[in-house]
């Protein structure tokens, strides 16, 4: 195999002996804090989980559109459901990619007037009624997805000189995970290569289940674009704006987009999106003296604050990215900042 250009950690070396363990510890401090973006082995995720949420990615694109926009996500307040090609923006231009966005299943809310305008995010997911056991796969992939992204956030914890269960007390039963089910078509000539714009992403980690085409590029520090080159088996790891804010800047929340295959080839991905409470406001990282004298502070980006409630750097996200759903239900809600 090709030497990957970002680093390959096996995370069963967190629970081996303690010099795998230390090994282990020292490969993703250094991985997080230099790159940003990893890639992550030796999780315990059956194949038949990943096998089958990507057969039923393939099976759900190729419905009939009219069964698909049986779940339109403009029928739904909390962005939830499918999202036709061109219908979600990166930095105001629109990507080249539909997806099933899904959440962790819930109700909706009863607010009061002066509840904060992030708990209105809380919500079902839509699932097409021409394809049942789309919904079982999906659901699948969440909760093993769920289970090694807050594996590798408590060894991350521990890495910065935290306990185990440092980050436990903002994940319960309202913590605010989420997913995509994603379709890139292919761009044919067309020279725009954009399938998402280059971004960073909100709340504490993303985790990528990617196909053997590729397209996921990463911004290294020196500007260079680096691909996130598929692995079969590994998981590409990376560090959202949450822990960044939390470490003060000594975690990386890098920046990174997503190609547009040429021709007439499709790529397909599902990534997760390990969040919090949306209530969630993370106190400043106490770091060992040793991390505290690199940690840069925070990427001052003015087109892009950083806001430390996590509810409302959400919210900011997807008022931004879906102009469409923003308009029919929270034309009255202002853009935190």
């Amino acid at each position: 195999m090709t030497t990957p250009a970002l680093p390959l950690l096996d995370i069963s070396k967190f629970h081996g002996t303690a010099e795998q363990r230390e090994e282990f510890l020292a490969e993703l401090r250094d991985a997080a804090h230099n790159v940003g973006f990893f890639y992550v082995i030796g999780h315990g995720v059956p194949e038949s989980v990943t096998t089958g949420v990507m057969d039923a990615a393939h099976e759900f694109f190729a419905l009939p559109l009219e069964d698909r926009l049986e779940i339109d996500n403009l029928k739904s307040p909390q962005f939830r459901g499918y999202t036709r090609v061109g219908y979600e923006h990166t930095n105001g231009h629109p990507d080249r990619r539909d997806q099933l966005d899904v959440g962790v299943e819930r109700e909706v809310l009863d607010l009061g007037p002066d509840a904060p305008a992030y708990w209105g995010l809380i919500g079902p997911n839509q699932w097409p009624s021409a394809m049942p056991e789309l919904k079982p796969a999906v659901l699948a992939w969440q909760a093993e997805a769920y289970r090694v992204s807050r594996d590798v956030l408590t060894a991350l914890g521990v890495a910065l000189g935290q306990p185990e269960t440092y980050f436990d007390e903002w994940f319960d039963a309202t913590s605010h995970s989420h997913l995509k089910v994603v379709r890139y078509p292919g761009r044919g000539d067309a020279p725009d290569e954009q399938g998402v714009g280059a971004h960073k992403d909100y709340g504490f980690l993303a985790l990528v289940l990617q196909d053997e085409l590729g397209g996921l590029k990463v911004e290294a520090k020196n500007g260079e674009w680096l691909d996130a080159t598929p692995i079969p088996g590994a998981f590409v790891f990376n560090i959202g704006e949450l822990l960044e804010i939390a470490s003060r800047g000594y975690l990386r929340a890098t920046v990174h987009r997503v190609t547009s295959p040429a021709g007439d080839k499709e790529r397909y991905s599902v990534p997760f999106f390990l969040g919090p409470r949306l209530d969630t406001v993370m106190p400043q990282l106490v770091l060992p003296p040793e991390l505290e004298a690199e940690a840069p502070g925070m990427d001052d980006d003015p087109n892009n604050p950083l806001l430390a409630n996590f509810g409302n750097n959400t919210l900011k996200g997807w008022l931004r990215a879906h102009p469409k759903v923003t308009e029919i239900y929270w034309q009255d809600v202002a853009v935190p900042s």
